[in-house]
């Protein structure tokens, strides 16, 4: 999977939403709860695998689904926040469980055209 944009920040949001998009519509989500996420790891593609886990075992552990996340990255620290609400398996209808993000292809880069890739391998 993978996310695109102007900052690694946005990137690493879209790469959430994709994560989400494996499992369900995201536009079925209604912004019910808000979680914060904080994580740090020593450069952009450990930090991109702690985030995406991260938002996993919420996912898993509250039973909720996200649609919509906002990522700050200062120094090696992510502060971010999920939204979403609990899991409603009629409504959701959801695909997979998402067990968790890989080290496979696992990169975050600035392209040619200046934006920012975030991408790896989902595990479900």
């Amino acid at each position: 999977m993978e996310g695109r944009g102007d900052t690694p920040a946005e990137a690493f949001e879209q790469t959430a939403m994709a994560l989400t998009a494996v499992v369900t519509d995201p536009a079925t989500l209604r912004d019910e709860v808000s979680v914060p996420i904080r994580c740090r790891a020593p450069d952009l593609d450990l930090l991109l695998f702690e985030w995406l886990n991260a938002v996993v075992y919420e996912m898993a552990t509250g039973r909720r689904l996200f649609g919509g996340f906002r990522v700050r990255i200062t120094d090696g620290e992510l502060t971010g926040e999920a939204r979403g609400e609990a899991v409603d398996v009629s409504r959701h209808t959801p695909a997979v469980e998402v067990k968790g993000a890989t080290f496979t292809e696992l990169s975050v880069r600035r392209d040619d055209d200046g934006r920012w890739r975030a991408r790896c391998v989902l595990d479900v």
